[in-house]
């Protein structure tokens, strides 16, 4: 399929446009409401006798550039198997996180840091920011290369504000403890993109298969994010936790749970690979399914035993995703998953979630002692029951499944638009659509189209 000069002319102007119109929007919004916050502004800063060292600044930066690293070097890395679209998933990253630590800033900031009427703004709300840009980025992998900017713009413009409102009803209403995001990131960004790339379902990309592969340098890219997002796991998982034995127990509960699930990964996809060989989309994916099932319960008395245990049940049912569940999804359910984010954020995010549910009921004042009150204040306070608290996180995982299927429906409408720049079934999972990109790789895309043609 060509694109006629009309149409590319739309798309040489729909992306500057939306662009524009978003930063501009967001610009003018930050003038009216955003301002420091106490840790940050000058005069409140110096109003009281502080000893620098005890800024905020210094015990969250470093979790936050973990993080930071996580969002744009780990997730743009780990998406670039695809053989034709690597800048594509590094480029489309590093825009959409762009944009959605931005507009994000003011949607939880409304939700969660509005004082006076400002939005104030520190070092946790430039974590939980980006947060939620791991969320979108998420959702991005399930629509991985079948989608332009202008659309991905737009998911992020209705994903931030549904994930805001989706996290300030899991945290502030139903008051569940989920500091790594078991259910407001993963669950929630597997889901929302799943649902959306069901709504946006390309009934001939089943002939393009050979685009969706990878080759080899672009598998040994990818495990470049992989090994970004294993290493830095602990810091995401911990960085908005309380201070002292909270933000150490959850560090040390991930670190557990990543190294078990990397070890069920080798040994389940040496099961069910040919001839016992290895799977390097396995390895990519699911030794990282460990960080994401202890995202609710990691700050929660666990155990390292515990840690070890649902890290392994997490990358071996990570690992059978691959393998089974994924070609049932794209074959029965016209679900097309290219990145599997099914398989590491969202089965091990649902397993997180109700991990977390039955570690909060087992909750006792012998095992927490006067840490109780850091970790569960409600129980501490006598206002809710171990086994209350443990419903309302079982609750808290069905309003997230709730938020995200009803917004990735309306996400796929939104992106249906026949106006938006969206690539023909022919030109998906290429860079050369949007990017200028090297002669030999263009000369390489411009024959499969032909073939294609021919075919």
């Amino acid at each position: 399929m060509a694109w006629s000069p009309r149409r590319s002319a739309g798309r040489r102007l729909q992306l500057p446009l939306l662009c524009l119109l978003l930063q501009g929007a967001t610009a003018i919004l930050f003038a009216v409401f955003v301002r420091y916050n106490r840790e940050t502004d000058a005069a409140l800063w110096h109003w009281g006798n502080h000893s620098n060292a005890d800024n905020e600044f210094y015990f969250r930066y470093p979790s936050f550039q973990d993080v930071h690293a996580m969002v744009f070097v780990g997730f743009g890395f780990l998406m670039v198997f695809l053989q034709r679209y690597g800048f594509g998933s590094v480029g489309f990253t590093f825009l959409l996180a762009a944009f959605a630590l931005q507009w994000s800033t003011l949607i939880q900031g409304f939700f969660h840091s509005f004082r006076g009427g400002y939005i104030l703004v520190g070092m946790e709300s430039m974590i939980n920011a980006d947060f939620c840009a791991a969320a979108v980025l998420i959702s991005f992998g399930a629509i991985l290369g079948k989608t332009g900017p202008v659309q991905l713009l737009l998911m992020a413009l209705l994903e931030v504000v549904l994930f805001g409102l989706n996290e300030f009803v899991l945290l502030s209403l139903l008051e569940v403890k989920d500091a790594g995001g078991s259910m407001t990131i993963h669950t929630f960004g597997a889901y929302f993109g799943l649902i959306l790339s069901r709504v946006l379902y390309r009934p001939q990309l089943e002939k393009s298969k050979h685009r969706q592969g990878s080759i080899y340098h672009s598998d040994l890219f990818a495990m470049i994010g992989t090994i970004f997002l294993w290493i830095f796991w602990p810091s995401f998982n911990s960085a908005p936790t309380a201070l002292g034995d909270g933000q150490h127990r959850t560090a040390l509960n991930t670190y557990y749970s990543l190294a078990a699930s990397t070890l069920s990964t080798f040994a389940l996809s040496a099961l069910v690979g040919g001839d016992g060989r290895l799977d390097m989309v396995h390895v990519q994916n699911a030794a990282l399914a460990g960080g994401v099932v202890v995202g609710t319960s990691a700050e929660m008395m666990l155990t390292p035993f515990g840690a070890l245990a649902a890290g392994f049940l997490a990358g071996a049912i990570s690992t059978l995703g691959y393998k089974f569940v994924t070609p049932i999804l794209e074959s029965k359910l016209k679900v097309q998953d290219t990145c599997g984010v099914h398989n590491l954020h969202g089965m091990p995010g649902v397993l997180g979630a109700l991990l977390g549910s039955l570690v909060a009921g087992l909750a006792t004042s012998e095992a927490y002692g006067d840490g109780l009150e850091r970790v569960f204040p409600l129980i501490a306070e006598g206002q809710r029951s171990a086994t209350s608290q443990a419903m309302h996180q079982l609750f808290g995982l069905f309003v997230t499944l709730t938020f995200a299927s009803v917004g990735g429906g309306l996400g796929g409408l939104l992106l249906r638009l026949p106006i938006l720049d969206s690539p023909p079934d022919s030109q998906c999972y290429e860079d050369q659509i949007y990017w200028e990109v090297p002669g030999e790789h263009e000369h390489l895309a411009q024959g499969s189209q032909e073939t294609e043609t021919q075919a």
